[in-house]
């Protein structure tokens, strides 16, 4: 038998804090070492953080890397164990991004990255360049101080793997797995055992399964030991690194990291036997015969022994079951971490969310509240790292720190109902008891008095004084009057945020949390600078199906039945005078559904549909309860809306990463925010098909009678100031 012990890590790193970064690669080095482990892997670009964008474009940058590599390899972090360190390369010309093979304080070889991401939030094209020569190994002069601090001066730079005395081994970086033709195929075939993927992927709900699927099918048929590394936390931006390490060896998962976590450092340790890799090869006749006439990969000779033979006293490690949370508990942990990523980070101390009673803000709420709890238990399992920030930011002194939610949600979590004469009962209830389940510091004021200060100056410039539509007022009078509730709202969130620590005789600044969802931003359904502009918004890429089914979830598991009600409630913005014959809705002023908007949003972005070929994919999925003409009508209602509003993405407020069609503008979602709303060719054409659909029945309200976009007003929306700008279009019957 050839026994190997490996292991793998989930790091929270932090993009440009080298000394955090050094920190955590030096703990996790030591944790392997401690454990037994003779092969460490860490997670892609971990000097820099993954997240540097074009920090990677500046010298120093590059300068820094190699200062933080070489303290590790004059240290004996690397003595007896081969280390995989990620960071960025200039050679020549050129920059990569590349992973360092490390061992006994040398550099065995530089591998850089051969395929790049390039799609959704990824950009490495911008920064660096491919790898293209993957014939030959080329010699790569070390910068002189750190040819002369290792003794140094070259090392093999390029495609290959290294072969040591008992096994091989090579580095598959993140995206290249899955290419169409992955480099560990042709690994295999050259008799590499072990692959290490160091990897930068981040949380999207419902995609662990996928990447899963990836390192058990790499090793499934072809068999091998597939190392996977990832960052783990917020490293300064929208997304969350959802870690998850794991070691998978012949297609079984040994050992699997946790995907949402408070730790800086988590280290998995496995015991594999690379004998049951030779004998799964040598049992499959196919992989005999490929292996036979394989394309020669290089490699370099690395004269050292990884394995120990048999021992009954060193235990294998098993397959495990995989552990997968379910959508509701990502919503809940996943935004929850990253959340306590930015506090802990941004120097603030606490955060302030305008609570409205309503789903989306009840759902923002929630998630702070789980949070408090992931505190708390974490401290209780030892973790002095999540301890002392803690005692930081909630500002405990004389040895206290937080041993219950609630008590540090008080000292760190304001919630405001910020309420109108347009308000109900129901929903500052609600508001009020959530507030007490998750033990927010929460006040309930009334905003009237503003409002009513800024028409009357209105008044005075015009002379007129607008009404509600329900009084009598027009489309304008009406949407002008909502949007002024909901910036005044905004304006007086900011002041709190910043105020009410010093009121309270606390320091510090609270950072004010948006509850906009997925949804209301790909319509265009709240308004700019209303309680949708925040610092941060956990739920902005959220749909609000997987909301309301959250909601649901942390009555139960979270402890907060107030939710259940909540949840249970119509969505209304509560903007507009409630009458006994009417009451504002949500689903009734944006014209469409949120489910509909969920389906308008997938088959806009994930499968890149245009007008007319996400009209003829409804004509397949909606055919069967409505016709053509009312399909048609439908897409061109959404696509006038998306694209009226799509100057509002340009402005979002900073989102957490959740959902595969977010329409967040900043580095995802890439399109312009100046259309003609009248989309006359594509409409005509939808037009076309309806009419052939139809049989040549006349179309009411032809594409080239639509109007095109000028000044656009404002239009309402859901959550306490959540509301959109848009057309003018009467918001009635729609």
């Amino acid at each position: 038998m050839r026994l190997l012990k490996v292991a793998t890590c989930n790091l929270n790193q932090w993009a440009m804090d080298f000394d955090c970064n050094l920190k955590n690669i030096k703990e996790s080095i030591t944790k392997s070492k401690l454990a037994g482990a003779v092969i460490r892997l860490g997670p892609e670009l971990e000097i820099t953080g993954y997240g540097c964008e074009d920090h990677f474009l500046e010298l120093d940058t590059v300068t820094h890397s190699w200062e933080c590599l070489k303290e590790i390899l004059v240290g004996d972090y690397t003595d007896g164990i081969l280390c995989s360190i990620g960071m960025p390369v200039i050679r020549g010309s050129e920059r990569y991004n590349c992973q360092l093979l490390c061992y006994n304080r040398k550099i065995l070889m530089i591998r850089p990255k051969i395929w790049l991401a390039n799609d959704g939030n990824y950009r490495e094209l911008r920064w660096f360049t491919a790898w293209k020569q993957r014939d030959q190994l080329e010699e790569f002069q070390l910068p002189p101080d750190v040819a002369e601090a290792l003794s140094q001066t070259s090392v093999p730079f390029g495609y290959g793997y290294i072969q040591f005395l008992d096994t091989a081994v090579a580095a598959e970086v993140c995206e290249e797995l899955f290419t169409p033709v992955p480099p560990h195929a042709e690994l295999a075939l050259n008799g590499v055992e072990v692959f290490l993927n160091a990897s930068g992927s981040h949380h999207q709900l419902r995609k662990l399964d996928v990447r899963l699927r990836a390192f058990i099918g790499a090793t499934h048929t072809r068999g091998g030991v597939y190392m996977y590394s990832n960052h783990q936390g917020c490293d300064g931006a929208r997304l969350y690194y959802d870690g998850c390490s794991c070691v998978v060896v012949n297609g079984d998962v040994v050992a699997q990291g946790s995907q949402f976590s408070l730790k800086d450092v988590e280290v998995l340790v496995a015991q594999v036997d690379l004998d049951a890799v030779a004998s799964l090869r040598g049992s499959i006749s196919s992989f005999q015969e490929q292996a036979s006439c394989k394309t020669k990969v290089s490699s370099i000779k690395a004269p050292y022994k990884l394995c120990q033979s048999f021992n009954p006293q060193l235990l294998l490690s098993s397959p495990l079951k995989i552990k997968y949370h379910s959508p509701e508990e990502e919503i809940a942990f996943g935004p929850g971490c990253w959340m306590w990523d930015y506090l802990r980070r941004s120097g603030a101390s606490g955060f302030l969310l305008p609570l409205s009673g309503g789903a989306d803000s009840s759902s923002v709420a929630a998630i702070v509240g789980c949070m408090c709890q992931l505190v708390v238990k974490e401290i209780a399992n030892g973790d002095e790292q999540v301890k002392a920030d803690a005692i930081r930011i909630g500002h405990y002194t004389d040895g206290q720190y937080p041993t219950d939610s609630k008590e540090f949600a008080k000292r760190i979590f304001y919630t405001v109902y910020m309420g109108t004469e347009n308000s109900s009962d129901a929903t500052r209830s609600r508001a009020k008891l959530l507030a007490d389940e998750i033990g927010s510091w929460h006040l309930d004021v009334s905003i009237d008095s503003v409002i009513s200060s800024l028409l009357a100056l209105f008044q005075t410039l015009t002379g007129k004084r607008p009404l509600y539509k329900v009084d009598g007022g027009s489309n304008a009078e009406n949407l002008g009057l909502q949007n002024i509730q909901a910036r005044i709202r905004m304006v007086l969130a900011f002041m709190l945020a910043s105020l009410l620590p010093w009121a309270h005789s606390k320091p510090g600044f609270y950072l004010v949390l948006g509850s906009s969802n997925v949804d209301e931003g790909l319509r265009g359904y709240l308004t700019k600078y209303d309680c949708s502009s925040a610092d941060i918004n956990p739920i902005g890429s959220i749909s609000k199906q997987d909301l309301r089914a959250f909601l649901k979830w942390a009555a139960v598991h979270l402890d907060y039945s107030s939710l259940a009600e909540i949840e249970a409630a119509p969505p209304t913005a509560e903007l507009e005078p409630i009458r006994s014959n009417y009451s504002q809705l949500d689903e009734v002023d944006m014209g469409m559904t949120y489910e509909e908007l969920s389906i308008y949003g997938r088959l806009r972005k994930i499968f890149r549909c245009g007008p007319v070929s996400m009209f003829q994919n409804l004509c397949y999925k909606w055919g069967g309860r409505l016709s053509p003409l009312e399909i048609g009508n439908k897409v061109k209602y959404f696509f006038k809306y998306y694209s009226i509003n799509r100057h509002k993405m340009t402005v979002l407020t900073p989102s957490y990463h959740a959902e595969s069609y977010s329409p967040e503008d900043n580095r995802f979602d890439l399109r312009q925010f100046l259309y003609n709303s009248s989309w006359p060719h594509q409409f005509r054409k939808i037009d076309e098909l309806v009419n052939q659909l139809d049989g040549n029945k006349p179309i009411v309200g032809a594409s080239g009678e639509h109007e095109q976009m000028g000044v656009t007003l404002d239009q309402g929306g859901g959550g306490m100031g959540v509301v959109a700008a848009g057309s003018g279009d009467p918001r009635a019957g729609l």
